[in-house]
Formats: structure tokens, C-alpha cells, sequence
């Protein structure tokens, strides 16, 4: 993405596992788009960057971002270091002492259709999480109307193998993973406190989750099916009220009502797609996306574009694949 964004100049990419080894040579479908090689990431690889992107495991970026700051460099986080407000619920969750929780203040979280005014000016992003994106944008209408009891929301969540990662694990083999569908993290999730944390922003009430998440056959892609308990017997509009809330969206699709997304509809591109439906008493919202675009890398260029005054939809109009 960045390397055909217009505003953008590539200066460094740094691997401390590929180090000397060109991208292209690892991505051959970056061939004559990117010919950089990785190098290693020290303190003088950044010295000439406006912004540095970190998309390393969780608990690495923290140790880098003081003295990236220190130099004036504006860093987006796409892990999770800087997503939870709460050092102790942090440390909880990724099980290791935060190296610099005096930041966990200045980080922004980076869901522009929430916080898009405060990311303008940020000096650091904290980069959402691929479920937490897909459930808050499908409830924030309601809690923002102040239509659903907060205390009883339930986030049923499918994600593809790729929000895994790329390193090698016998639970995400192709055969492993292939023909077959189940849970995890029943007892705990590490987006379920990051979750709660923007709900509690957008209702201002704290509120009762219930979420779990599913693995998926499938390489990309998140759907999250939502329920939430309507706190009023009036009649209410939700499909107007959903298309009203995104009306200037650029990257949220409510679709007609009836719709049922898919997954394949939004592949490859920073759209979310939402479809919402009233059942008695309960609202049912469906919410898709590309876990690894709008749920990640899409979604930190969108910040990018916010933090740098360009057009938030720039390098971004990418049309979905399909099939």
C-alpha cells in the first residue's frame, strides 16, 4: 500500500530475521514495486523518517517508541501496545511488564470513524485490532443513540487463518485448518478488554461483553455476527440510523436492508460492509471486513493519511477481489 501511495517515500524496512535479504526476494509479487532490503532496526535506521510503522509481535514496539519520539518521529503501532489505557489490565493480558506506560496517554486509538479528530494531531496511534474494529463499528450507532443495554452485548466472531500470523504453528496448518471450524480463547481473549475499553468511550456505561471468537477455513477475513437488547418497545428505524451514522464514511458500507455480507465481498480492500436486522426485542448486526487491511495495514494507512493532512480515502480506493 504505501509503496504506490503518492505521498509516501519508502526510506527503510527492517526484519531482524530476513536482515540483508531484499523484500521482493521474499514477496516475489513485489517485484519491480519494492526493491528494498531489510535491514536491522536500530536507532539509526529511522533518523530520516517522518513516521516509522511498527507491525512487530506485541512487546516490541514499546521499547522502541520513546526514542522514536524523542527524534520527532510519529509512530503508528499495529501491534498492541499502546491499545489498553489501563497499564495493570495490559500487563494482565500480555503478560509482561510494559516498558513504557508514561505513553499509554499520548496513544491515540486509531479507529478514524471514532477518534478520527484526535488521530489528526497524534504523535503516536495505537492501531486497532482486526476484531475490536469489526465489532465496535458494527454496535457504535446503537450505543452512540443510546438505543441497546449496554450490559447485555454478545460478539459471536469468525476470523481467517492469516490473523495468525505467518510463523509456523501446526494449529495453523492447511491441514490442520482446512474442512473444520472451532472456538477459542473462551476463557479470555486479548481484544475482549480493548473491546470494552471503546465501548465504555462510546456509551460512557461499562459494559457486559460477551465475545468469542471462532478460527475460520478460510486464508482472510473477519465477519462478527453482534446481538444486542433494544432498551425501548418504539419502533426504530435502525436501517436509517445506520446509514445516517456512516453517511460520510469513506470506508463503511451499509448495506441494503436484507443483506447478508460476505467476507469475498470486501477482500483486499479497507471497506467494512454492515447489514443490520430487528428480531423482537433484539437487534442482529453483521459486520465484515479484511482482517488484514481495514482490521490492520489499511486501516494504518487511513491513520497515516489522517496524522498527515492528505486525503483519508488516498492509496486506499482499492476495488474488493472477487472471486
Amino acid at each position: 500500500m504505501l509503496a504506490r501511495h503518492p505521498q509516501a517515500e519508502l526510506a527503510v524496512i527492517t526484519s531482524r530475521g530476513e536482515s540483508g535479504r531484499r523484500v521482493s526476494e521474499i514477496f516475489p509479487s513485489l517485484r519491480n514495486v519494492c526493491e528494498l532490503t531489510y535491514a536491522l532496526p536500530d536507532s539509526n535506521s529511522f533518523s530520516g523518517c517522518d513516521v516509522v510503522f511498527s507491525a512487530t509481535p506485541n512487546g516490541i514496539a514499546m521499547t522502541m517508541a520513546r526514542e522514536l519520539m524523542s527524534a520527532g518521529i510519529r509512530f503508528i503501532d499495529l501491534a498492541a501496545d499502546f491499545r489498553i489505557k489501563d497499564v495493570a489490565v495490559w500487563e494482565h493480558w500480555y503478560g509482561m511488564e510494559h516498558a513504557c506506560p508514561e505513553l499509554l496517554d499520548d496513544a491515540v486509538y486509531g479507529l478514524p470513524e471514532v477518534n478520527r479528530e484526535a488521530i489528526r494531531t497524534a504523535r503516536l496511534v495505537a492501531n486497532p485490532g482486526c476484531y475490536p474494529t469489526a465489532i465496535t463499528l458494527g454496535w457504535l450507532p446503537l450505543l452512540k443513540a443510546g438505543l441497546v443495554d449496554v450490559g447485555d452485548l454478545i460478539a459471536d466472531a469468525k476470523s481467517g487463518v492469516s490473523g495468525a500470523g505467518r510463523g509456523a504453528n501446526v494449529r495453523t496448518l492447511l491441514t490442520e485448518t482446512a474442512d473444520s471450524f472451532k472456538a477459542y480463547g473462551l476463557t479470555g481473549h486479548r481484544h475482549h478488554p480493548e473491546i470494552e475499553q471503546t465501548l465504555l468511550q462510546l456509551s460512557g456505561k461499562s459494559p457486559g461483553l460477551v465475545f468469542t471468537p471462532h478460527l475460520a477455513p478460510m486464508i482472510r477475513g473477519i465477519h462478527a455476527t453482534l446481538y444486542a437488547k433494544l432498551v425501548t418497545e418504539h419502533a426504530t428505524d435502525l436501517q436509517a440510523l445506520y446509514e445516517e451514522a456512516y453517511a460520510d464514511e469513506p470506508f463503511v458500507d451499509v448495506m441494503p436492508a436484507g443483506s447478508l455480507p460476505e467476507t469475498r465481498s470486501v477482500r483486499g480492500s479497507n471497506i467494512c460492509q454492515i447489514a443490520v436486522y430487528r428480531n423482537e426485542r433484539r437487534v442482529i448486526v453483521l459486520s465484515v471486513l479484511d482482517n488484514l487491511v481495514k482490521g490492520a495495514a489499511g486501516q494504518a494507512v487511513q491513520n497515516f493519511n489522517l496524522m498527515f493532512a492528505y486525503d483519508e480515502k488516498t492509496g486506499l480506493e482499492i476495488v474488493p477481489l472477487a472471486p
